[in-house]
């Protein structure tokens, strides 16, 4: 059975000799000018370095620019491509037509893996961006597992699924969080929270913490829950899905480092022992669950329309 790669979002260049020990296949770096929802900032000479220790344990390096560009960024988009294609970096995420086009012009060999977020719903809009001169579709959150089941059988390029992390809800270019304070309600309020440094939306109602962030691309609420389907990676790695993340926004480096080797351990055992891996499953999940902010239960997201925002 081939095994699908393990991609995980850094927080530093430190965090990447740790991650590639515990089974780290490939990482997503880059800067939040250009990428969205990054658990790190990485400056060019970051990305320089972490291509250099990847590359040397045989490690891919993707860098996100999947931002919502305005005009004003346009022109900085092929010095930054100039870049990175320079330092030999494995593939650009992108969303924005801008960044393809590109790429195209400045970097022809560069590969491209398309990620919206949202709108990668369907095997034939895949396939469209796959025809545009993407080779891989990052597939949205919202799907459930027949749908992406049936997306691999049909899609012409390669797909990521996310299996671990918190998503996204919300997103505007804008800076809300002043606003928030504004609309407060009886039911929800924003606070800081000292210990994690950041901001909350309370639902009272559900009882649910929706961390709040803002950065050079606006603002950002994420779910209440974190996806966890370690427990059910047969059907995707049967289909031969390529390409499982592990998201670490908002999350430490021991936090990823602990995760990553759980799911490298439960990923290996899938292929070689399928009964094993059924014995010790529910015993992946304990571990998992006993490292969880106590604000952050686990969930399986959409993957069996569990998840209610």
């Amino acid at each position: 059975m081939r095994i699908p790669e393990l991609l995980v979002t850094p927080t530093c260049v430190e965090d990447i000799e740790p991650l590639i020990q515990a089974g780290a296949d490939a990482f997503i770096i880059g800067e939040q000018r250009y990428g969205l929802r990054l658990a790190g900032e990485f400056s060019r000479n970051d990305i320089k370095e972490v291509v250099q220790i990847a590359h040397a344990k045989n490690r891919k390096v993707y860098v996100a620019m999947n931002g919502i560009f305005h005009n004003d960024k346009i022109g900085e988009l092929p010095d930054y491509i100039s870049y990175l294609n320079e330092v030999g970096i494995d593939a650009i995420v992108f969303g924005d037509p801008s960044v393809l086009m590109t790429v195209k012009e400045i970097a022809p060999n560069m590969r491209l893996h398309w990620n919206t977020e949202t709108t990668a719903t369907n095997w034939y809009t895949c396939n469209y961006w796959g025809r545009k001169g993407a080779e891989r579709a990052v597939l949205a959150r919202e799907l459930n597992m027949d749908a992406i089941l049936e997306m691999k059988e049909h899609a012409k390029v390669k797909l990521e699924v996310q299996v671990h992390g918190m998503t996204c809800m919300f997103h505007s270019k804008r800076s809300l969080i002043g606003n928030y304070f504004e609309f407060q309600g009886k039911s929800m309020e924003v606070k800081n929270d000292s210990n994690n440094k950041n901001l909350f939306l309370h639902d009272n109602e559900r009882n649910n913490k929706y961390p709040i962030f803002e950065d050079a691309n606006g603002t950002h609420i994420m779910s209440p829950n974190d996806i966890c389907i370690i427990d059910e990676l047969e059907e995707m790695m049967d289909a031969e899905i390529d390409s499982f993340k592990i998201d670490g926004v908002l999350k430490s480096p021991q936090y990823l480092l602990e995760v990553t080797k759980k799911y490298r351990y439960a990923m290996d055992l899938c292929a070689k022992d399928r009964e094993q891996y059924e014995e010790q499953k529910d015993q992946l999940i304990e571990e998992i669950e006993k490292i969880q902010p106590q604000n952050r239960p686990l969930d399986s997201g959409f993957f069996f329309k569990e998840t209610v925002y």
